[in-house]
């Protein structure tokens, strides 16, 4: 069975790179740091320091598994590639909800660097399923748990 791969630009993957030397130089050695110190302290059966540390260095050790999954699996994505006007992984899409003047701003990124609360969507979300492959004047029906509308595509530019 084939790996899953990870859509993404380049500078996403340049990120998860920069992520992952911060847990390996920085947080890792933190981590381990700590453990020592706690195990000073002497029995660890009722060491809450040592437990903790412990935990915090399973966290650590499982963000640093993900994220070597991630890079080793990226499949780059070339936003040059794609016409300007299209909307793809890369891009900022700007659209206007049918019959309103509300609009909303994404970008669209590989699943690895999704932040809804940056206006940073997953390319596997239903709302950029919808809009990729579209161009700008495009009318998409968005399907969300609420009920289905529709949305202008306003514009389409490559992120920054």
């Amino acid at each position: 069975m084939a790996e899953k791969t990870y859509p993404m630009t380049l500078a996403e993957k340049e990120q998860l790179e920069q992520e992952l030397e911060e847990l390996k130089l920085v947080r890792r050695p933190e981590v381990v740091e700590r453990i020592k110190i706690a195990r000073s302290y002497g029995d660890l059966s009722e060491n809450s320091e040592y437990d903790a540390a412990k935990d915090e260095q399973a966290f650590v050790e499982g963000q640093i598994q993900i994220l070597e999954t991630k890079i080793r699996y990226a499949e780059i994505i070339d936003s040059d590639a794609v016409a300007k006007d299209e909307v793809a992984i890369g891009k900022t899409v700007t659209v206007e909800e049918v019959g309103t003047t509300d609009r909303d701003v994404y970008h669209i990124v590989g699943a690895a660097s999704a932040n809804i609360f940056s206006g940073r969507i997953s390319n596997e979300s239903p709302i950029a399923q919808a809009l990729i492959g579209k161009k700008t004047g495009d009318i998409v029906t968005i399907e969300s748990p609420a009920g289905s509308y529709d949305v202008k595509i306003v514009s389409v530019e490559k992120t920054a």
